[in-house]
C-alpha cells in the first residue's frame, strides 16, 4: 500500500472517522494499529524475511524507549548522559549501517541459502533511524523531556503517514501534538484535501508521466545523443522534485487529516540564487537534521588531541563532511559518493567565493537573480545523473554516468532530437502521432502549471505552504485549479496504464 494507492484512499478516510471520533485514551493505540497494518502491507511477501523485518523494528522501537528514559533520569550534562546518549546514536548508526551495507560485506557469501543472505530492506529505515537519534540527542540536550509513553514513540517513529520517505520529524514537535486530543476541524479538513490532491498530480501527473519518456532514455544510453541525453538528465531532476515534493504533499495532508502538523519538506528549491539557499529549500527535513545534528557537533568539537587538526575544525571542512556524509546516506555505491562530493564542492566553493569576492547582492538586478538560479539548476541536474545512476533500476555503474556525460557531445542535430524523442515516448507510451502530440503537451501544461503555482508562492505568498496559497486564491480561480488537479490527476493514471510505467512507487521509498 502506497500513499497513492487506491486502498489508501479508503485507508485514509476510514482511520481519520474512527480516530478523530474515539475517547482520547484510545486515538493513539488505534493510531498505531493502524500504522502496523499500513507497514504490515509493505511488509516483503517472504515469511521469513518480514519476520527478520517486524523484529528488526520492534528491537528499535523498544531500545530507543528505554535509552531516552535512561538518558532521562541520569543527571543533566552528566558523564553518564553523555555516555548514554554516545551509546545510544552509536548503536543507532550501526543498525543503519547493517541493513543499508550489508551486501557490501563479506557476511552474505557466508551465510548463503539462509535468510540472512540478503537482508530485507525495511520501509524508511533511513528516515525513522535518524528521527530517533534526534529524538536521544534533544533528551540529552535538554530539549524534550523523555517520553513515557511506549505508545506515543511507536508513532512518532513509525506513523504511517511519514514511514515510506519522511520528512524526518523531531520529538519536540511531533510529540506534544500525540499527546493531545485531536478532533475533526472543517478548515483543517479541507486544506488537507487541498494539499492531497496536489501532492497526488504532481505524482501521478507530471514525476510518473514524465517518467516514461526519460526512462526509455536512460534504459539505452549510447543509443541517444547530446540533446537526448540532457533532456533526460534535466527531465530526471524535475522528476525526482515533483515525485519527492508530491509525497511530502501528501504526507503532510495525512498528518493534517488526522489533526497533526507535519513539517515542510520543499519550499520552491528551482527558485533559489545559491545552494545555500537551495538546500534551505530542499529536503528541509533532512538539511535542517544534518545541520543540527552533525554540522554543529562538528564545529563546536573539541578536536585539540587529533593530530593536524588544532582546537577546532574548520567550518568549511565540517560543510564539506556534511554534504559528503550525506551521499553515503543515500547510498552505498561509488555514483551517491560522487554526489555527495559534488554536493560538498557546490557549498564549499560557494563560501569560497563569498570569502575572495565578496557576499553578492540582496537586491541584484532581475536578470543576475535569474542567470543565478539557471546555474544552480544546471549544476544541481549535473550532479543528479549519479543520483539517478546511483537509484535507476537499469543503470550498471559510474561509467554510465560517464556514458552520460560523455554522450552530451555527440549526435548534436535538431532532426535526431525530435526523431529520438519520439521514439521514447512511442516506446514508454504510445506510437501514434496524435498521442505522442497530447502526451507533450500534457507533459509542458503540467510543468508549466506547477513552476506558475510555485512562483506564485515563492513571489506573492512568501514560501507560506502551498495549501494556503491555494486557499488564497479567488473562488473561481481554485475551483478551475480544483477541476484541473482531478482531471490531471485522471489522464496520469490512464496515460500510464497506456504504458508500461504504471504503480510507479516513490523514489524516495528505497532509503
Amino acid at each position: 500500500m502506497s500513499l497513492q494507492s487506491l486502498g489508501f484512499w479508503l485507508f485514509l478516510p476510514i482511520t481519520a472517522l474512527i480516530d478523530l471520533h474515539l475517547p482520547v485514551k484510545w486515538q493513539n493505540p488505534f493510531l498505531a494499529a493502524a500504522s502496523l497494518l499500513f507497514y504490515f502491507y509493505n511488509l516483503p511477501s517472504d515469511p521469513a524475511r518480514a519476520a527478520v523485518t517486524l523484529a528488526a523494528l520492534a528491537g528499535v522501537c523498544v531500545f530507543v524507549y528505554a535509552m531516552a528514559l535512561a538518558i532521562g533520569r541520569a543527571e543533566k550534562a552528566s558523564a553518564r548522559q553523555k555516555r548514554l546518549v554516545r551509546t545510544g546514536v552509536i548503536c543507532l548508526l550501526c543498525f543503519l549501517a547493517v541493513f543499508k551495507y550489508w551486501n557490501l560485506s563479506p557476511l552474505p557469501a557466508l551465510l548463503s541459502g539462509t535468510v540472512l543472505q540478503k537482508l530485507p530492506f525495511p520501509l524508511g529505515i533511513s528516515f525513522f533511524t535518524f528521527a530517533a537519534i534526534g529524538y536521544l540527542v534533544d533528551v540529552g540536550r535538554g530539549d524534550v523531556p523523555a517520553e513515557n509513553s511506549f505508545v506515543r514513540v511507536f508513532l512518532f517513529l513509525f506513523f504511517f503517514g511519514t514511514i515510506t520517505s519522511g520528512p524526518i520529524c523531531r520529538a519536540g514537535s511531533l510529540m506534544p501534538q500525540l499527546a493531545a486530543p485531536r478532533r475533526f476541524e472543517r478548515e483543517r479538513t479541507v486544506n488537507a484535501l487541498r494539499l492531497f490532491a496536489l501532492g497526488l498530480w504532481k505524482k501521478m501527473a507530471i514525476s510518473d508521466v514524465l517518467a516514461l519518456c526519460c526512462n526509455q532514455v536512460f534504459a539505452d544510453i549510447s543509443g541517444h545523443g547530446g540533446p537526448m541525453l540532457l533532456f533526460a538528465v534535466f527531465g530526471y531532476t524535475l522528476i525526482l522534485y515533483f515525485d519527492f515534493s508530491g509525497y511530502s504533499d501528501m504526507a503532510r495532508a495525512t498528518g493534517l487529516a488526522l489533526g497533526l502538523e507535519l513539517p515542510e519538506n520543499f519550499k520552491t528549491p528551482f527558485f533559489a540564487t545559491n545552494f545555500s539557499g537551495f538546500w534551505s529549500r530542499w529536503h528541509i527535513s533532512l538539511s535542517s537534521w544534518l545541520q543540527d545534528y552533525l554540522f554543529t557537533p562538528l564545529v563546536w568539537a573539541d578536536t585539540s588531541r587529533l593530530p593536524f587538526a588544532g582546537s577546532h575544525l574548520s567550518p568549511l571542512f565540517c560543510v564539506f563532511c556534511v554534504f559528503f556524509f550525506s551521499g553515503f546516506w543515500h547510498g552505498s555505491t561509488l555514483p551517491f559518493v560522487v554526489w555527495g562530493f559534488l554536493q560538498a564542492a557546490y557549498r564549499v566553493g560557494e563560501e569560497l567565493m563569498h570569502q575572495h569576492l565578496g557576499r553578492p547582492q540582496k537586491k541584484a538586478p532581475a536578470r543576475v537573480q535569474w542567470a543565478k538560479r539557471a546555474a544552480v539548476f544546471v549544476l544541481w541536474s549535473f550532479s543528479m545523473v549519479f543520483f539517478r545512476v546511483g537509484s535507476g533500476p537499469d543503470t550498471k555503474g559510474l561509467g554510465d554516468a560517464f556514458a552520460i556525460i560523455r554522450g552530451w557531445g555527440c549526435g548534436w542535430g535538431l532532426h535526431r532530437f525530435a526523431s529520438e524523442l519520439i521514439r521514447a515516448v512511442s516506446a514508454g507510451f504510445y506510437a501514434d502521432p496524435r498521442m505522442i502530440a497530447a502526451y507533450m503537451l500534457f507533459v509542458i501544461f503540467g510543468i508549466a502549471l506547477a513552476f506558475r503555482l510555485d512562483w506564485l508562492r515563492f513571489k506573492k505568498f512568501k514560501s507560506k505552504p502551498s495549501e494556503q496559497v491555494l486557499a488564497a486564491q479567488k473562488p473561481a480561480v481554485r475551483w478551475v485549479l480544483y477541476y484541473i488537479l482531478v482531471v490531471s490527476i485522471l489522464v496520469g493514471l490512464i496515460i500510464q496504464n497506456g504504458g508500461f510505467g504504471g504503480g510507479v512507487s516513490f523514489s524516495y521509498a528505497n532509503f
